[in-house]
């Protein structure tokens, strides 16, 4: 695989005198072709799909910004993880940059690696979602289970333009053309924020759906319980995280903060037993825009989901 661009530059941090005290920037290596399986990061530099979906851009400068607040964090992992460089998106070619990174996704499923992309915008989505689809293209129609924390279904109409607004319609366009099943599950979505003509296309597409107001302490084991019977239905599980799911106070630095949101501490035990499944086998971290971010709030967050899909 090749990345545009090798960035272990952000890996710097604090190094304590204890034994057993590592953290991320002191693990963490550049990928080669000669690494163990492990987990690998990856940026999608780009901000594209916001721009022509007449969001706030800034997404494009968001894999360096996590990387800086995740290499401070407390190493727990006893596997390697692995910085496998940045895709950029040259000269506005938003489709070009899907491909690549579809290709990159791919090389790292091939060589076992667990792939967490840092985006970019939405449209991150569809290139992870390449990558595992032609990772798994051997295979008769396989069931692949897409999970999406976000106040957004991402499901408008691909015909008019490719948008971070239409990953997940493209993902479903391609899956009807392959003859595979659309599996979605999109949970935290804000019914103030999508049209009736988005909860209808969701409808159509027999989407797993729980709106934000339904995530609560209360409901936790019952939704989890969803998730689950989601995941056994599924040969792999792709996990989308769009970080303008959680409220504005936690995660500022989005292109469409959330009036509402799911808090954090409701969105880790879900992640959690997607984990559990033993089916997850790519995810990605979408629309952290550092311009808006406030005190890093938004990236230590980020880096945070990151840490915890590494234990």
């Amino acid at each position: 695989m090749h990345a545009d661009r090798h960035c272990m530059s952000a890996w710097t941090g604090r190094t304590d005198p204890e034994a057993d005290s590592a953290r991320w920037h002191q693990r963490i290596r550049a990928l080669n072709e000669a690494s163990e399986p492990g987990l690998a990061l990856l940026g999608f530099a780009c901000d594209e799909g916001v721009r022509r979906n007449h969001g706030r851009v800034g997404a494009a400068g968001a894999p360096q910004s996590v990387r800086k607040a995740l290499a401070n964090l407390a190493w727990h992992r006893q596997a390697p993880a692995y910085d496998a460089g940045d895709v950029t998106c040259e000269d506005g070619d938003l489709e070009a940059a899907q491909a690549r990174l579809g290709r990159n996704v791919c090389a790292l499923l091939d060589a076992g690696h667990l792939p967490v992309v840092i985006g970019g915008g939405h449209e991150v989505a569809f290139g992870s979602w390449s990558g595992l689809a032609e990772h798994l293209s051997g295979n008769p129609a396989p069931q692949i289970g897409i999970v999406n924390f976000d106040a957004h279904f991402d499901l408008r109409d691909p015909a008019h333009v490719h948008s971070s607004g239409t990953p997940f319609a493209q993902i479903a366009e391609q899956c009807a053309a392959r003859g595979w099943p659309f599996r979605y599950a999109c949970l935290g979505v804000s019914r103030a924020s999508n049209t009736r003509a988005l909860f209808s296309r969701a409808a159509e597409l027999n989407v797993l759906v729980r709106e934000d107001r339904e995530i609560r302490e209360a409901t936790l084991e019952s939704i989890g319980a969803e998730l689950d019977a989601f995941a056994a239905g599924c040969d792999a599980l792709y996990l989308t995280i769009d970080i303008d799911v959680l409220p504005a106070c936690e995660a500022p630095g989005v292109s469409a903060p959330a009036a509402r949101g799911v808090r954090l501490e409701l969105l880790e035990p879900l992640i959690e037993r997607l984990k559990a499944s033993g089916k997850l086998r790519l995810a990605d971290l979408a629309e952290i825009n550092p311009e808006y971010d406030i005190d890093n709030r938004t990236a230590k967050v980020a880096a945070r989901l990151i840490h915890l899909l590494s234990l």
